[in-house]
């Protein structure tokens, strides 16, 4: 066989190995794209969050109700729970240990010089305990308790504040029936309206006083707090 004749051999026995090989790779499936989860963020840093950690965040219990877990919880498995989780910091009876919280206790006294603000004198929702419980409780263990514990506990705290009965027993269904003592003490921030006519519409950005500020006086020598009524009224 001349040396030609073995050149064009050897070409075509090469030419049918890559062309067989193209064809396999052209019936080849492509590749599974990566998961979404695993894509980088549009800033290039981190990946998508999964469902599920959006899920673990998105806890908040709105004053309607919305939001809140199955569940339910007995004042009296609340006492149980407050006694072992909560009462070294905020007393056996809610009355606070210590410099920690009070959580019983001071219907009508905001209008006093010492206000005490808990469940019964100050929170309008009764949404306020139980998610801040759910979210922020037990001190140094938080999201450590199980829905129908942070039931209990709501309803015992409840129960200290004079609003339900000791047979009460606390649930998603009932929840926003027990009226709250001091829900009219609040009101929508309407300042957006009802003072705009008060606004500048050209406001001074530089340079706006003529002289620099005076220091008059400083807290740790005047007494902020008056001891008496004779203070301005703040409306």
């Amino acid at each position: 066989m001349s040396r030609s004749v073995r050149l064009l051999a050897a070409a075509t026995l090469l030419a049918g190995v890559v062309g067989t090989g193209l064809v396999m790779a052209q019936q080849r499936p492509a590749a599974a794209p990566a998961a979404a989860a695993q894509q980088p963020a549009k800033s290039g840093l981190g990946r998508e969050a999964h469902p599920a950690e959006v899920a673990a965040w998105a806890i908040a219990v709105r004053p309607d109700g919305q939001g809140l877990p199955p569940g339910r919880g007995t004042v009296k498995q609340g006492e149980d729970i407050f006694q072992t989780q909560c009462a070294a910091c905020h007393g056996e009876f809610g009355e606070g240990a210590g410099r920690w919280p009070v959580l019983a206790g001071g219907r009508g006294s905001l209008t006093g010089e010492s206000p005490e603000k808990t469940l019964g004198s100050f929170w309008p929702y009764l949404s306020t305990t139980f998610d801040y419980v759910r979210r922020a409780m037990p001190y140094g263990n938080a999201q450590s308790l199980s829905n129908d514990e942070v039931y209990a506990l709501t309803a015992y705290l409840m129960f200290l504040n004079d609003l339900v009965p000791e047979s009460f027993e606390l649930t998603r269904e009932n929840f926003t029936s027990v009226p709250m003592p001091n829900v009219g003490g609040f009101y929508d921030d309407d300042r957006e309206t009802s003072e705009r006519a008060f606004w500048n519409p050209n406001p001074c950005m530089t340079d706006c006083r003529p002289a620099p500020p005076k220091v008059t006086g400083r807290a740790r020598v005047i007494d902020v707090t008056p001891e008496g009524r004779s203070g301005p009224r703040v409306e």
